[in-house]
């Protein structure tokens, strides 16, 4: 490239294929009525729970990534629509543990579906959802996404 237009950095193309991504999910997702924020909580919901978990909102917070503040506004949303059930923690009178519905499981296996063959295609260029370079890229982006962030970080 040019001295007037650098190399993108690679926060900048992380951050491109981020909304890319989204964008795309947002939109394979519409016609079941999900957005891909809501999608995230349901297919991790759907995930956990299958391998018996019964999470709290925290639990699923931490697994998403997504601030538990914006997990209680989807939980709300989703038990609203009847993807999802809240009911008390019987260990901590503080927390909500989270459940899928019938109508949830009915929706989110669907949705994981269409998910899985819109990354499939997104993939392509890397060989696929489960092509070696794939499987390689998944890598390093878990390596980048373990390391930890210093709020107060210092020039």
């Amino acid at each position: 490239m040019s001295e007037t237009h650098p190399q993108p950095t690679p926060g900048f193309l992380v951050w491109r294929l981020s909304m890319k991504w989204r964008v795309a999910m947002d939109r394979t997702l519409a016609s079941l009525g999900l957005t891909h924020a809501q999608y995230s909580l349901l297919a991790s919901l759907f995930g956990m729970q299958a391998s018996g978990l019964r999470p709290s909102q925290r639990q699923l917070a931490d697994h998403t990534g997504l601030e538990p503040l914006y997990v209680s506004k989807l939980a709300r949303t989703l038990e609203t629509a009847g993807f999802i059930e809240r009911t008390p923690d019987p260990a901590d009178t503080r927390a909500v543990q989270l459940s899928l519905t019938d109508h949830g499981r009915e929706v989110t296996g669907p949705a994981i579906a269409m998910v899985r063959r819109l990354h499939d295609q997104l993939l392509a260029p890397l060989g696929g959802l489960d092509g070696p370079r794939t499987e390689v890229f998944a890598r390093e982006l878990a390596a980048l996404l373990d390391v930890p962030v210093d709020p107060s970080t210092k020039e």
